[in-house]
């Protein structure tokens, strides 16, 4: 019976993941938040406490799941600078304009965009993932600086920075309507600007 409740749980979770992904924190109502987990106001309390609650469950839970796919591709690839190039592809994918919405736009960077200094709880969640993201991303080039594939004088923290800046930037574009090629383009520009850091062969 726990196992059935925790999976319950984690499907009303995914739910409310794909509510405030497609709608926003403001705009998803309870009406909206009740029809989209078909869960009635007292259990949605209940479960969650509040609705700013279940949004930072959702976050949470976002964040894992890309967190997941990021290690996935990585850990699948020849090389680590393979697959952080591999993730940037697979990211221009998603932001194409096959991909169900609201894939092109980022949940935490709609968050930050959206959400004003009255709930300065949900910005400072979303500011920390978004540093936890970096940190990901450094420690990432570090493990590749350390098995040769970067350059010694290679400032991983900065790096860090301007990719995760660059994927902000495309997943930003990406919702505009422009061609899926442009995407692809921005990818292999990004992709391109990686190489550049690498170890040259000899």
């Amino acid at each position: 019976m726990a196992r059935t409740a925790r999976f319950d749980r984690q499907i009303a979770l995914q739910r409310a993941v794909e509510l405030f992904w497609s709608r926003g924190y403001y705009a998803s109502s309870m009406k909206h938040i009740e029809e989209a987990l078909d869960m009635r106001p007292g259990s949605l309390y209940a479960t969650f406490g509040s609705k700013s609650g279940l949004f930072s469950e959702a976050l949470d839970a976002y964040a894992a799941n890309s967190g997941d796919e990021f290690r996935q591709i990585i850990e699948g690839a020849p090389t680590v600078i393979d697959g952080v190039k591999g993730y940037l592809y697979a990211l221009a994918r998603c932001c194409s304009g096959g991909a169900q919405a609201p894939a092109q736009a980022c949940m935490l960077i709609k968050t930050l965009l959206e959400v004003n200094a009255e709930d300065a709880a949900l910005l400072a969640k979303v500011d920390a993932m978004l540093a936890m993201i970096e940190v990901r991303l450094c420690d990432t080039l570090e493990q590749a600086k350390a098995a040769g594939e970067l350059r010694a004088d290679v400032d991983c923290p900065r790096l860090a920075r301007l990719l995760q800046a660059q994927i902000m930037g495309l997943r930003a574009f990406a919702t505009r309507d422009v061609p899926d090629a442009h995407i692809a383009a921005l990818a292999d520009d990004m992709a391109s600007m990686l190489d550049s850091f690498r170890v040259q062969p000899s």
